[in-house]
């Protein structure tokens, strides 16, 4: 099985579309006021719009009233959303799009109910907790906190770079890696060596497990 990338945060759409061309699987556009990373609807369009074929858009959104969503979903194509906050299954569900719910992990998580209750998701993102922020730290999790076993894909996010990506993929063998500040010049900027990087190891991880 090929890891399939995600990067998320992106503000300008030159970085967006030099990952698209590096091979990424998914961008990300965060919908959350309060993020650094943080992007209006008409920069969402243009970035959007910059993209080559066979790149999914991700839409990133924490604790957000239904209004606002179907608002960006009325101008920006997005492929699947990303729910980073408190969202139930049944709010997640109502938008009639492929959805993705975050966990921030903790010793008491537990992916099993999760995937009980979000069963229709298609995948959830393990993310470090942090008390004061609704993911986007750079903080790594203990990873022997996932499970060996899950009903649905899982996608590892949190403190993630080129210097522990093939780590990440030996120990936990996610669907996915899902990075922002491990390729980043700063808060929303991304490096394009950084990205080149982490992509390459990733790729080499893949090549040793087969």
């Amino acid at each position: 099985m090929r890891t399939r990338v995600k990067i998320c945060g992106f503000t300008r759409a030159d970085n967006a579309r030099s990952a698209a061309f590096m091979g990424v699987d998914a961008i990300g556009l965060v919908f959350y006021p309060p993020s650094s990373r943080h992007v209006n609807i008409d920069a969402a369009i243009k970035i959007v719009a910059g993209l080559p074929a066979f790149v999914s858009v991700v839409g990133l959104f924490v604790d957000a009233d239904e209004a606002s969503i179907r608002e960006v979903l009325k101008h920006v194509a997005i492929d699947c959303l990303q729910f980073h906050g408190d969202e139930t299954a049944e709010a997640c569900r109502i938008y009639g799009k492929p959805y993705i719910k975050a966990v921030r992990m903790r010793n008491d998580s537990c992916l099993e109910q999760m995937s009980k209750d979000y069963f229709d998701a298609s995948g959830l993102l393990l993310d470090a907790y942090d008390p004061g922020a609704k993911g986007g730290t750079g903080n790594c999790f203990d990873w022997d906190l996932i499970p060996k076993q899950c009903d649905l894909p899982l996608i590892l996010a949190g403190g993630l770079d080129a210097g522990n990506a093939r780590q990440a993929i030996q120990q936990v063998r996610p669907y996915a890696l899902d990075v922002s500040s491990g390729v980043e010049l700063k808060k929303g900027i991304k490096d394009t060596a950084k990205m080149a990087a982490f992509l390459s190891e990733i790729n080499e991880a893949d090549r040793l497990l087969r």
